[in-house]
């Protein structure tokens, strides 16, 4: 299958048209308090005047469904009339009313009308399995005709980690899930005549997160449709980490012609997510140009093998072009300027050297993880080597190289940390958290460390960490082994101390295991 020839249907959502040879919208998500209409809307306006298409907004319950028209109006009485997201889990009656309220509404299948994962195998035979389906059709009803009747767009957006115990028995917290449980709620929509969708497939892991999107594409081709795709990394965490994991994940994408809207998810005060995003649409696709640069112009990344790009030998210490000599090279060094094109089954030695002109040392950061992201995710290259003509230089190139490494899990050389974006379920200081566990733990190497803001994102989309920091009420921790929680309601002043104590004891214990 060719991924490139995937074009999205286009839909409206409120004045912004979404999908199709339309721009690559970006979006944002607010921290604030639902509640808090002030606090809100001043952030909502942050986050657009920063640039963002979109903007949503936590909405857990009914009263913070309701306040959403508040923040609404008082939006457009400042003169913005950007669409507004509700996001919701958990709960249909507030999705119900939050699609009378807002342009769009997102939903997570592994919670909307079905059992969110409790990681206990749930059997079903196949007449219990579509009973159950039947169950979630009726239940979707209510809002499928309330968004019919408001125009309102529903996104379905699927979480790694967070599908139900229904879909995660029979196929797995896997890739094949994830989409499965997309396109068993596209069938609903579908057989209600209901089109106005967008989907989502979200992980922490940068491979989770292209093999599912891939597997998505392929699975709405065979079906006939083409819906918008929402992109993002969640939980990638905060600083150089999370820029290069956004946008080596939403960057592989991207080059593959894969992705309408994005959302880089960093922990940090969400209006810096904008700059962030903007810099990997407008390196992969130009500031105005849906298509992709790249695909469009020198057929970056397609599967057309009569692509020859231009290619330097290096050789017994010396660099040859490919017409000087046949080609027997035990390395090859790509410029930014003549992307590769890497065949999975190749089994030469590649060692990418893009080559960039920047100042800027986060704009460096973006352009790079996004353009080389995708080699290492696929493990199609084997070495790395980051040349820039600008006044970024020396070791912080070689940081960078590392950084891309780490985020691709092609080599890991730290700890890996995975944190949530803030929204308005976080019920203590998330960012301030991040900086106190990475301050306790950056000693140790090689541990992946999960830092999460409630129970939506944790444990579940922490899934593959070592260890959990989750946040569980006002200033509460519960602190996890695993998918285990051995310490729960620590206080916050006190939680860092005691998942050092956990590590620290693990670490002992481990050292006395037998060797087998």
């Amino acid at each position: 299958m060719n991924l490139k020839k995937y074009i999205s249907t286009p839909i409206l959502i409120g004045p912004v048209a979404l999908g199709g040879a339309y721009p690559i919208r970006i979006q944002s998500m607010t921290n604030t308090d639902t509640l808090d209409t002030r606090a809100s809307v001043a952030q909502c306006i942050r986050i657009i005047e920063a640039g963002a298409d979109f903007v949503r907004l936590t909405a857990q319950g009914v009263r913070e469904v309701e306040n959403l028209a508040k923040i609404k109006k008082e939006l457009q009485h400042s003169g913005f009339d950007t669409p507004l997201i509700a996001d919701i889990h958990f709960n249909p009656a507030a999705a119900e009313i939050a699609a009378r309220i807002v342009e769009k509404v997102r939903i997570n299948p592994g919670n909307y009308a079905d059992k969110r994962a409790s990681f206990i195998k749930t059997e079903l035979s196949d007449k219990e399995y579509n009973e159950e389906l039947a169950r979630i059709h009726e239940r979707l009803l209510p809002l499928i005709n309330i968004c019919r009747e408001n125009k309102t767009v529903i996104r379905i957006g699927i979480n790694h980690g967070s599908l139900s115990d229904r879909i995660m028995t029979r196929y797995g917290n896997t890739p094949e899930g994830m989409v499965q449980s997309a396109m068993e709620f596209v069938q609903i929509f579908r057989s209600e005549n209901f089109n106005d969708l967008v989907l989502s497939m979200k992980s922490s892991d940068t491979v989770i997160v292209l093999e599912s999107n891939r597997l998505l594409v392929k699975k709405m081709l065979e079906e006939g449709v083409a819906y918008p795709i929402h992109l993002g990394v969640t939980e990638a965490g905060e600083g150089e980490d999370g820029r290069v994991r956004s946008a080596a994940g939403i960057g592989a994408l991207l080059s593959e012609g894969i992705g309408d809207s994005v959302r880089v998810s960093l922990t940090e005060d969400p209006e810096r997510e904008i700059p962030v995003a903007k810099e990997i649409v407008r390196f992969l696709g130009g500031s105005k140009d849906r298509i992709i640069r790249a695909v469009d112009s020198q057929k970056f990344n397609t599967r057309d093998l009569s692509y020859k790009p231009e290619v330097i030998i290096y050789k017994n210490g010396k660099y040859l072009t490919e017409n000087d000599k046949p080609f027997k090279g035990e390395m090859l060094i790509f410029s930014y300027k003549t992307p590769p094109f890497l065949s999975e089954k190749s089994q030469k030695k590649t060692f990418l050297n893009p080559v960039f002109e920047e100042d800027d040392p986060e704009k460096l950061t973006i352009d790079a993880a996004a353009l080389l992201g995708r080699y290492f995710i696929l493990k199609q290259a084997d070495g790395i080597c980051i040349t820039n003509s600008g006044k970024v230089q020396g070791e912080k190139l070689k940081e960078l190289s590392f950084s891309i490494l780490q985020a691709t899990e092609a080599r890991i050389t730290r700890n890996r940390y995975i944190s949530c974006p803030t929204c308005g379920r976080t019920k203590f200081n998330l960012q301030d958290a991040v900086k106190k566990v990475k301050a306790a733990t950056g000693h140790l190497t090689g541990l992946k460390i999960a830092i999460m803001g409630c129970i939506v994102n944790g444990p579940g989309e922490m899934a593959g960490a070592d260890y959990g920091y989750i946040g569980a009420g006002e200033g509460k921790v519960h602190i996890y082994r695993g998918m285990v929680p051995v310490k729960k309601n620590v206080p916050e002043e006190n939680a860092v101390e005691e998942l050092l104590r956990i590590i620290k004891e693990d670490q002992v214990e481990n050292l006395h295991q037998p060797v087998i």
